[in-house]
């Protein structure tokens, strides 16, 4: 495994524990949204910009949704 793949491993990894953690603090919709980042910038260092796109995308939605539980 390159470093490439095992990057994009942890970024894929860490998304899926964020996720799932998400209900437990809005700090945890955070680390999600700074994992779909990590997976964006995997996705284009990959050539797969679609993929790198939408986890960009999802990366505002996290954010987004991280903001309005901190002002809730």
């Amino acid at each position: 495994m390159d470093s490439l793949s095992l990057f994009g491993l942890v970024a894929v990894s860490l998304m899926l524990v964020f996720y799932a953690l998400e209900a437990k603090s809005p700090w945890f919709v955070l680390a999600f949204a700074f994992s779909c980042s990590l997976g964006s910038a995997y996705g284009f260092l990959q050539g797969a910009w679609p993929f790198g796109l939408v986890e960009a995308i999802w990366s505002i939605v996290a954010l987004r949704r991280w903001w309005r539980a901190t002002r809730a």
